[in-house]
């Protein structure tokens, strides 16, 4: 069973066939092999019950044709009837909760499977995606899944049965009433390959559809101020109903390939043509009343048969789909590995770049040749324009992304010699785009480290200069801060954001203007906390404020992508004309 790499993946034991949708499907499916046995022998002892009753009611046909009958003889027939009722009747809870069962498992594993995949991958994968596309296949086509067993494999295991058994019940009559039934299942057969050959292209259509659609909507929330500020409620309503309009159209098409369905028809014919060749057996003494009664019953069933696959195998061939589509998720390749065998070890704080290069893709170098040497417990401005490569190169420590040539190393050991939740255990990262999660301020704050307690989170915020204004608030800590923190101020958010990052305890912390939102008089504050959290750790700060730079052991000057110059705030005045240049405009 093959797995793409991922940056994480939780320690459960079981491992799926990704190598192509149908044996991923029965992989997950193999996990409860008794499940789908169960299922079958569920379904085979209902079909047994149901064609029962069909040839016990022929039987009773025979009872009363017969001369000199008696109650007694139509009790028995009575009794096996309702006995062959309960047989069906047990057997189908049976058969729907197993496969229920089934259905629901599946779902759940593979939602787990695709989250874990998912938030494993690497920052360069999740850049490349829609975000509104991959909530789609979490949700909408995992669900499919479900919908492919129960009721869709359902359905055609028990449209199976209701075939098998009951020809076999018509052959134990007479062998020669099996003509029309076996010539018209063939020709079912047949119909059923080709229909589903011609709904295969568009049901994949429709899953796509359905993401498209879906990444749009998802954009258009996620961005709601810029789009009410910019006045593009029309536009974007445009464009969502333009999606809608393209799935609309492939579902009418779905449904016109539906109702060309020629078997409903050609059944009513091969139960008429099946009723004649009984007849004519009956009229020749070869077949009893009885039996003739009893084999137009058994008929009927593949009426069910006949419907049923209609409607099934488009769930199957839904669920078919979809599961493409959630392992083209989890098979994409990511250039990023946890490497679990890697070095575990408390990290002292030495980080070391040798002639470190960097890009994304197939784009232009971001970094080129960068070399610098931090020792333990030194802290580091970052300065340089916009676009310098100023974030991407604290991304490198903690293995957002890789270097694509030389070497990032923490403790003199290369990054990617790393066990990666090692590393990222002892670093924190404070950014400028402060992410915060629907949760409450106690959560969210919390998140920097399992089990805080009620007084870590609270020391960390007055650590941040948080603690006040998280008070004001009616509920405290208990406050919900909203999806984003959108009810908070920018410079709320930020705090908060770096009682997270204090609360973790990093040997390595990373500041990426992580006080742009903030007063002077907070800032000053904020900056002697960091000051503080920053004794014995090394510090990466990026910023383009002075008073944050001066206090930094070194300074890196960064000109497009190249390690322009480096030293203390003094030396880079006396010697760096670029840091003149742009320390003139701090």
């Amino acid at each position: 069973m093959s797995h793409a790499s991922a940056e994480f993946r939780s320690g459960e034991s079981f491992r799926y066939d990704t190598r192509s949708p149908g044996r991923w499907i029965l992989s997950h499916l193999m996990r409860y092999p008794w499940l789908p046995v169960l299922a079958a022998v569920f379904s085979l002892g209902n079909n047994i019950g149901y064609s029962g009753i069909q040839v016990l009611v022929g039987s009773g046909f025979d009872v009363l044709a017969k001369p000199g009958w008696t109650g007694a003889d139509l009790l028995a027939v009575a009794l096996a009837i309702a006995g062959a009722a309960l047989l069906q009747g047990v057997t189908g809870i049976g058969r729907n909760m197993s496969f229920e069962l089934v259905a629901q498992k599946i779902e759940r594993d593979a939602r787990a499977e695709l989250f874990e995949s998912l938030i494993g991958k690497s920052q360069a994968f999740h850049s490349s995606q829609k975000v509104g596309d991959l909530m789609a296949r979490a949700t909408n086509d995992v669900h499919f899944l479900n919908l492919m067993f129960s009721p869709g494999l359902a359905l055609i295991m028990d449209s199976a049965f209701t075939t098998v058994v009951p020809l076999v019940m018509v052959a134990l009559i007479d062998p020669r009433l099996l003509l029309v039934p076996v010539l018209f299942i063939g020709a079912l057969a047949l119909t059923v390959l080709r229909y589903n050959k011609t709904l295969n292209p568009l049901t994949d259509e429709q899953r796509e559809r359905f993401g498209e659609m879906n990444s749009g909507l998802a954009d258009a929330l996620e961005g709601i101020e810029t789009v009410k500020a910019n006045l593009g409620e029309a536009r974007e309503g445009g464009k969502f109903a333009a999606a809608a309009g393209r799935l609309r159209d492939l579902y009418i098409k779905v449904a016109k390939v539906e109702g060309r369905y020629w078997p409903l028809l050609a059944f009513a014919v091969a139960w008429g043509a099946g009723f004649l060749h009984a007849l004519i057996l009956w009229k020749a003494g070869e077949i009893s009343v009885g039996q003739a009664v009893g084999y137009m019953m058994l008929y009927n069933a593949f009426r069910f048969t006949t419907f049923i696959s209609l409607f099934s195998f488009n769930l199957f061939q839904m669920g078919f789909s979809s599961a493409g589509r959630v392992l083209e998720s989890i098979n994409a390749h990511t250039d990023l590995d946890e490497n679990r065998a890697g070095r575990s070890a408390p990290v002292k704080g030495r980080v070391e770049f040798r002639d470190v290069s960097f890009g994304f893709g197939d784009g232009p170098p971001v970094l080129r040749n960068v070399s610098f040497t931090v020792e333990p417990g030194q802290s580091v401005a970052i300065v340089g324009r916009t676009g310098s490569g100023k974030t991407s190169l604290v991304r490198l420590v903690t293995r957002v992304f890789d270097a694509a040539s030389g070497s990032v190393l923490v403790d003199g050991v290369d990054v990617r010699e790393w066990n990666l939740e090692s590393l990222r255990s002892q670093t924190a990262s404070v950014e400028q785009d402060v992410f915060l999660f629907g949760k409450s301020i106690r959560d969210n704050i919390a998140f920097g480290r399992d089990g805080a307690s009620d007084e870590d989170i609270e020391r960390a915020a007055r650590e941040a200069q948080a603690h006040q204004f998280i008070t004001e608030f009616q509920d405290g800590y208990g406050t919900m801060v909203g999806d984003r923190g959108v009810t908070l101020s920018g410079g709320q958010k930020q705090r908060l954001a770096i009682a997270r990052a204090f609360i973790a305890d990093p040997r390595i912390l990373i500041l990426d203007d992580s006080t742009s939102a903030v007063d002077s008089r907070t800032e000053d504050e904020i900056q002697k906390a960091m000051r503080r959290a920053g004794e014995g750790r090394t510090t990466f700060l990026i910023t383009h404020r002075l008073s944050q730079i001066r206090w930094a052991d070194r300074i890196l000057l960064l000109e497009a992508g190249r390690l322009a110059a480096q030293g203390s705030h003094e030396e880079l005045l006396a010697e760096s004309e670029d840091y003149r240049r742009l320390f003139a405009k701090v």
